[in-house]
């Protein structure tokens, strides 16, 4: 069997894409999408079995941060960086949209706290399997959380 080298995954993608959004604001969306392209172009492709940026789903509802990986997903299909970019970059902007409108995290109003409803069943769930021990390490590690 043929030793093969692992790609980087989406996520990696994902952060690279912020990377240089961070080091340059003003680069532009397709600036960023040739760079990820150029700089990836010749390695080996993203894994489908991880297809997501789980870090984002704290930045911004599903719909805004997974709405290139249909893009990610044909671009690895088809063996196409420039697509994978495309898609990588959609998602980029649906996330820093969303921020740009509602706020960061932690800044949003209660009609837009994602946790609402779903906080009560979470910590009694938790609270099932979780030693005390870990909830409490948890809580105090945690910089979101209110005690």
């Amino acid at each position: 069997m043929a030793e093969t080298k692992a790609g980087p995954t989406v996520s990696d993608l994902f952060r690279r894409a912020q990377a240089i959004r961070q080091e340059n604001p003003q680069t532009s969306y397709r600036d960023i999408a040739k760079q990820i392209a150029r700089e990836f172009s010749g390695g080996p492709f993203p894994p489908t079995y991880n297809l997501t940026i789980p870090e984002q789903d704290a930045r911004a509802p599903e719909e805004d941060w997974s709405a290139g990986l249909p893009l990610v997903l044909r671009g690895i299909q088809q063996q196409d960086w420039n697509d994978i970019a495309q898609g990588i970059i959609l998602s980029l902007e649906q996330t820093e949209n969303y921020e740009r409108e509602r706020g960061g995290e932690g800044t949003r109003d209660a009609w837009h706290d994602r946790s609402a409803g779903i906080e009560g069943a979470t910590d009694k769930g938790v609270s099932k399997w979780m030693p005390e021990e870990l909830v409490k390490l948890a809580e105090k590690k945690s910089p979101n959380r209110e005690q």
